[in-house]
């Protein structure tokens, strides 16, 4: 392997950022809402990364480059943005306690699934 893909990285750097906000919900979120957010984040990030390719095509929208490309190089410190924000996010539970963050893990699950459809789009590019 000669370098590793940055779209890639940038998939695998949101997963850990997800799992992150994931196990915060899960210490300090409301009991029992465990199987719950998993299922949403399998739901919601399969869903967007089948279903966006679709709707694209159906709403005649020309397809997105992925997140991370070398003709510009700024488009990595804005896809960095991804996973910091997810990481921020998981410190919400941390000020309020006992909450249910049901929104919080679909957003999160959302953004990750940008992520993976730019790593499939970045290996899909000759």
């Amino acid at each position: 392997m000669k370098r590793f893909e940055p779209n890639l990285l940038l998939a695998v750097s949101t997963a850990c950022a997800l799992v992150l906000v994931l196990l915060t919900i899960h210490v300090f979120g409301a009991p029992g809402q465990d199987l719950r957010n998993i299922l949403l984040v399998v739901i919601c990030t399969g869903g967007f990364v089948l279903l966006n390719p679709v709707l694209l095509r159906l709403m005649k929208i020309t397809p997105r480059p992925p997140l991370i490309h070398a003709d510009s190089p700024a488009t990595l410190f804005w896809a960095a943005l991804f996973p910091a924000a997810i990481i921020l996010a998981a410190t919400i539970p941390l000020f309020w306690p006992g909450q249910d963050y049901g929104l919080l893990v679909l957003v999160a699950a959302i953004w990750f699934g940008a992520t993976v459809e730019s790593a499939l789009k970045a290996r899909a590019r000759p």
